[in-house]
């Protein structure tokens, strides 16, 4: 049993590494010419960036699968509900296999549903409306968010850049830390499709290389996975195995709690990153998330939601092994994509490195 089958604490390291994969992933490109297989023009990675840009679509729905194999250790089992391949939990998605379907009309229009075993849980944006729901649980959450035209632009809509400048700018960027090159096509979903193979220069991620397919005729991102160093197969990967470039109907979008659902109403969710450190009550509510380094060697410093000192989520920090060091003592999380440090003073530190990366970041003040 791993740590996160269990729902322990430590499940939302993951996202945080996720994030920090992405930011270096996202904007990554390449001058290589792709070659012409299965049916698709010749397309550098420059080409490939413009097209997803300019990528136009009525709406989409597919099915999507999930698969996460971090290399973490066993743990006891702390209890609090299952988690990994076949559950319903969102918060399981960090492990195992998972299916789900997406239905896309427009960013205002959005419906993502995790199919479990026993249970579903979906995501639903219509408008303003943000829903979520748990058939397991029986209880739905709603939000009002602000309207798009409420909403910041984007920098790409404020900047006065062509796409192709926009992709030699990216281009510039990204290259000092990316080996950015095309890697021929692939099938996703019974579909041809580009891939761009990104590779971190620094050998000192633990994150080999990132493969992402782009669709050849939607130009649509349609797979990412990523490889560990010491691993032939993804470590994380996500592509759908379904697709359809039509519009969904409308009735799609409209959600109704079913009879006997709890309904609470949330507030929106906040896009300063900082929330994930704050710690209400306490001197630390308005200490802010630190990156040490760059590129696929970034390290997050932040504040560690706070930790019970007895019951299951204090038995699962124990299990981890004990490390200590000039930048005070804690317990180590490692796997084949990143290493986390939870600190006895209440601090975290992750990133697709070496434990010692870690231990230099926390020892920075």
């Amino acid at each position: 049993m791993t740590v996160f089958d269990r729902r322990p604490l430590l499940r939302w390291l993951v996202p945080v590494l996720a994030a920090l994969v992405l930011a270096v992933a996202g904007t990554a490109v390449g001058v290589i010419s792709a070659t012409a297989r299965g049916g698709l023009p010749d397309r550098t990675a420059a080409q490939l960036l413009v097209d997803v840009q300019q990528a136009r679509l009525d709406g989409l729905s597919g099915t999507i699968v999930q698969n996460a194999d971090l290399g973490l250790p066993s743990l006891p089992d702390v209890g609090g509900g299952s988690g990994g391949s076949g559950s319903s939990d969102l918060a399981s998605l960090v492990s195992g296999s998972h299916t789900l379907r997406l239905w896309y009309a427009g960013p205002d229009h959005v419906r993502l549903a995790l199919l479990g075993s026993l249970g579903e849980s979906d995501v639903v944006r219509t408008g303003t409306d943000l829903w979520t729901w748990s058939s397991k649980d029986k209880s739905a959450t709603h939000r009002t968010l602000p309207s798009s035209a409420d909403a910041p632009h984007s920098l790409a809509d404020a900047s006065p850049l062509t796409p192709q400048q926009a992709a030699d700018a990216a281009l510039k960027a990204i290259t000092p830390s990316t080996k950015v090159s095309t890697d021929g096509t692939a099938v996703v979903a019974g579909r041809s499709a580009y891939e761009l193979l990104l590779q971190p220069r620094d050998q000192a991620s633990l994150v080999s290389s990132v493969r992402v397919a782009i669709d050849g005729r939607t130009h649509v991102p349609t797979r990412v996975q990523v490889f560990g160093s010491d691993t032939a197969k993804p470590a994380l990967e996500v592509g759908f195995t379904s697709f359809d470039a039509t519009r969904p109907d409308a009735s799609v979008f409209r959600f109704n709690p079913p009879p006997g659902t709890k309904v609470t109403e949330g507030s929106a969710p906040k896009a300063d990153a900082s929330g994930l450190a704050q710690r209400s009550g306490n001197s630390l509510q308005h200490s802010k998330p630190q990156v040490v380094g760059s590129g696929w060697t970034s390290v997050l410093v932040a504040q560690a939601p706070a930790l019970p000192k007895t019951g299951s989520t204090a038995e699962l920090a124990k299990a981890l092994p004990a490390v200590s060091g000039s930048w005070g003592s804690g317990h180590l999380l490692r796997g084949s994509l990143f290493s986390a440090v939870l600190t006895d003073d209440g601090r975290v530190a992750v990133g697709p490195v070496a434990p010692d990366r870690l231990y230099a970041a926390l020892a920075r003040r």
